[in-house]
């Protein structure tokens, strides 16, 4: 069992060649943020249906989120990183179109680290508090590699087609949030595009050299992954509320908070779990690899929606 697909290491590496941008050019200096504006579609930061708070009070917390979402894919590529160079060490005598797509996934994800902490810093200079979030990122990078080679990378891969998905449904076409972010998210997805194509060579070795057993146990290695990630984000939740009454002043009351919670919580299962879960490229990937394991993947998409 494998995962069929057109790509080819050389053609990643080729696209990815063509793709130079530094982060200096997107952010930082007299690049600034635009804090009257949101900085993530609804799509993805789901607070316009939220009944308690005023429509400042909602931009606000839409830039949390905005923040929120850097750091959340700052605290993947922790992770992704190691991981393509482990995979580039794999072989790293063998084919050498291979070695340097992988090195070059690997150089990508750090620079996008280091963008990711460049907006931080913006972030911090324009919004009145600092921003409650979750990590350390090393220890949830540990928490992830513990598990299986297999299960890690269909892990990335649902990562990954899930960048694709934000961007193309919904960042692309929104002229409502800030140009910088905007433009921030567009480079990150230029980039990724290849990171989804190598992933999924990577994932289609691994899992031709697998038994239909080891398969199944990285899928559910991956399952595991996405509820230790599901905890995580449900600790996020609580702390943009922290943040939030910190940034507009007041107190919210209990009603208030619960319905934050609930409408929150909804919203980043939605963008960190069920958006990858349903994408259609992971979707068939998952099916070649095993028709009983995309159906435990289909169910855990449905009891989080």
């Amino acid at each position: 069992m494998s995962i069929q697909h057109s790509y080819s290491y050389p053609a990643a590496l080729a696209d990815s060649q063509k793709v130079n941008w530094r982060v200096e050019d997107l952010i930082g200096g007299d690049k600034k943020l635009d804090f009257s504006k949101p900085f993530l579609p609804d799509s993805l930061a789901g607070v316009s249906r939220i009944e308690g708070l005023s429509a400042r009070e909602k931009l606000i917390l839409n830039q949390i989120r905005g923040a929120t979402y850097l750091h959340l894919f700052g605290l993947v590529e922790e992770f992704i990183l190691p991981f393509a160079l482990e995979r580039a060490k794999d072989e790293v005598h063998g084919d050498k179109d291979r070695v340097r797509a992988l090195l070059t996934f690997a150089e990508e994800e750090a620079k996008h680290q280091q963008l990711f902490q460049s907006f931080a810093t913006e972030f911090a200079q324009g919004f009145p508090v600092k921003p409650e979030l979750i990590g350390p990122a090393h220890a949830v990078a540990e928490a992830v590699l513990a598990h299986s080679t297999l299960g890690v990378a269909i892990l990335i891969l649902h990562l990954e087609w899930l960048t694709q998905r934000h961007y193309v449904e919904s960042v692309k076409t929104d002229e409502t949030i800030d140009p910088r972010f905007l433009s921030l998210l567009r480079h990150h997805w230029q980039e990724e595009a290849q990171h989804a194509k190598i992933d999924t060579l990577v994932a289609a070795e691994l899992a031709g050299r697998s038994t239909p057993e080891e398969i199944e146990h990285a899928i559910d290695d991956f399952l595991k992954i996405g509820g230790l990630l599901e905890s995580s984000l449900q600790q996020q939740v609580k702390f943009d509320l922290v943040t939030l009454e910190k940034a507009i002043g007041r107190t919210l009351s209990a009603s208030q908070h619960a319905e934050i919670e609930a409408v929150q919580l909804k919203s980043y299962r939605w963008t960190f779990l069920v958006s990858g879960l349903e994408q259609t490229n992971f979707v068939k990937a998952v099916g070649e690899l095993s028709a009983t394991g995309l159906r435990r993947v289909q169910d855990v998409a449905r009891a989080l929606s």
